[in-house]
């Protein structure tokens, strides 16, 4: 594409992609291969001493993985991204690629079960370490930052408790210490919330999930803002000459790239050496969702709000967590950050506590109990028992979860049979 400005609904069909030269191809091929030629043994050194951009070997780079993050840069305003094996694995390649034994950082404590358990007993076998705090409270934040803190990571929306992170103040407080702000935006994809423009330094997302937006594929991709200087000292593994790189500096010897050093490292060091390589056919799957983002994710929040509201009124219904929700917590937030739509999550507590979310669950039509979120189809769960139960009660409810909570993924199906869906089980409930 030429250096016009596009729309957000433009990009999702067309960015990062050219037509294929020798077969004119309409769609992105896959490229299932797992090698590519080299011209001669020069062009083999430039490209393996990052003197020149090409294909190499699949293990980290791919054409159809290369359009794919193309396309996913642009839609956040990133300068590059790159395609990992799950949002799991580009979560812990992406902190991995800024903290080393010995350092430290400051995270949300309103996280994903399985993130918080990375953060809370596997990074710390590697001799790092996070403090967690609040969401919002930049006054905990602060006081935790210390010489050895190298990055703050939030949630754009927490999962499961929905609470929206203040972006922009957290930029702002990261940025004064110059400390990269990391930001997962699974629940709020691009078409929704561009954390970038807010001053998110690093953007991860789920590829699973909406962007996906079909069930079909594990996937995870890292988006570099491409404005942080790595340079300062204090971020050793940028400064300091990578011995399984021969010598390089990647905040020093990059020329011209020298703004890419993050994405760069991430790729020549994280996939490179460590493999957590997205097939290209799963790129391929989420291309297809990535087309399509725009529409679904205004139907997603078109849907949660209405079921929002329904249970909100709902005689059965103890409380409704939806950011789009007039009087939810993070409502005043939603309306700086989330103009376009409040995302399809909605959380709630029946009455009866814990066994009635459970029982909940196990009765409802239509929704799919599942431990994912993010498909055109509506899907349940009980998290306390399920995703989140490797966290502590005490962590848990730390985080927002009470063990009531029951967390709907609202799908793109007709409004009323959705909400039919509900009050049936809800009704059912309330017989028991």
């Amino acid at each position: 594409m030429n250096n016009k400005k596009y729309h957000i609904e433009t990009l999702a069909l067309h960015a990062g992609q050219s037509t294929d030269p020798s077969t004119q191809a309409q769609a992105v091929p896959i490229y299932r291969t797992t090698a590519f030629t080299f011209k001669s043994v020069e062009h083999a050194a430039n490209l393996f001493g990052l003197k020149e951009h090409g294909n190499i070997y699949a293990r980290l780079m791919n054409p159809t993985n290369d359009v794919l993050e193309q396309r996913l840069a642009q839609l956040e305003g990133g300068a590059a991204a790159l395609s990992m094996s799950s949002g799991t694995a580009a979560i812990y390649f992406a902190v991995t690629n800024i903290l080393r034994q010995g350092d430290e950082m400051i995270s949300a404590n309103n996280l994903y079960g399985g993130i918080y358990a990375q953060f809370d007993s596997i990074l710390p076998q590697s001799g790092i370490k996070v403090h967690f705090t609040a969401i919002n409270d930049f006054a905990a934040v602060e006081a935790k930052i210390n010489s050895k803190t190298r990055a703050i990571y939030i949630e754009a929306i927490g999962n499961p408790a929905l609470d929206l992170a203040d972006i922009e103040k957290y930029a702002e407080l990261a940025h004064k210490h110059h400390l990269p702000l990391i930001v997962d935006s699974t629940f709020s994809p691009p078409t929704l919330l561009r954390p970038i423009e807010y001053g998110a330094d690093i953007v991860i997302h789920s590829l699973s999930k909406w962007i996906g937006g079909h069930g079909t594929g594990i996937g995870g991709v890292v988006i570099d803002a491409g404005k942080f200087d790595w340079s300062d000292p204090k971020f050793a593994l940028y400064n300091e000459p990578d011995t399984g790189y021969h010598g390089l500096r990647f905040a020093h010897d990059l020329g011209d790239a020298n703004h890419l050093a993050f994405i760069l490292r991430l790729r020549t060091v994280g996939l490179r050496n460590q493999g957590p390589t997205l097939a290209p056919d799963a790129a391929w799957q989420f291309l297809q969702g990535v087309e399509t983002l725009p529409l679904r994710t205004a139907k997603h929040s078109e849907n949660a709000q209405k079921v929002a509201e329904f249970l909100k009124n709902h005689p059965q219904v103890k409380w409704v967590r939806y950011p789009g929700l007039v009087g939810d917590p993070s409502y005043q937030l939603a309306q700086k950050y989330l103009t376009n739509g409040a995302g399809g999550m909605v959380v709630f507590g029946v009455k009866g506590g814990s066994e009635a979310g459970k029982k909940i669950v196990d009765n409802i039509q239509l929704f799919s109990h599942v431990a994912n979120v993010g498909d055109a189809k509506s899907l349940i769960i009980h998290p306390a028992s399920s995703t989140h139960s490797q966290s502590s009660d005490e962590a848990q409810r730390a985080s927002g979860l009470s063990p009531e909570l029951v967390r709907l993924s609202i799908g793109v199906e007709h409004i009323d049979d959705i909400i039919g869906a509900l009050d049936d089980a809800l009704q059912l409930i309330a017989k028991k």
